[in-house]
């Protein structure tokens, strides 16, 4: 496969996976993070370090609505609720264990 053929497929993979969490606001970060160490916001800040690589520069809210699909503010208002306990036990475990 030739580097354009795979940064294409890369691209598309990308596209599919930021579809498939603004489809599921169910899914919170927290959740995110306990599971698979990353979260939302890690995408973002991702998205934004390789736009710096190229030296182009990202503002993080403006990296953060293009993952989220709207201002973090709001997609937090409508969709985030506080936290519960037992989320953020699994989390501090988690981050213990090395994740995130």
């Amino acid at each position: 496969m030739d580097k354009a053929t795979q940064t294409e497929l890369e691209a598309a993979a990308f596209r599919r996976l930021v579809s498939h969490l603004r489809a599921r606001k169910d899914v919170q970060n927290i959740d995110l993070m306990i599971l698979a160490g990353f979260c939302r916001n890690c995408l973002a800040d991702w998205y934004a370090q390789a736009a710096a690589e190229k030296g182009i520069s990202i503002p993080k809210d403006e990296a953060r609505e293009f993952i989220y699909g709207e201002p973090f503010a709001e997609w937090k208002r409508k969709y985030q609720p506080e936290a519960t306990p037992e989320q953020l036990a699994a989390f501090e475990a988690a981050q213990k264990k090395g994740h995130g």
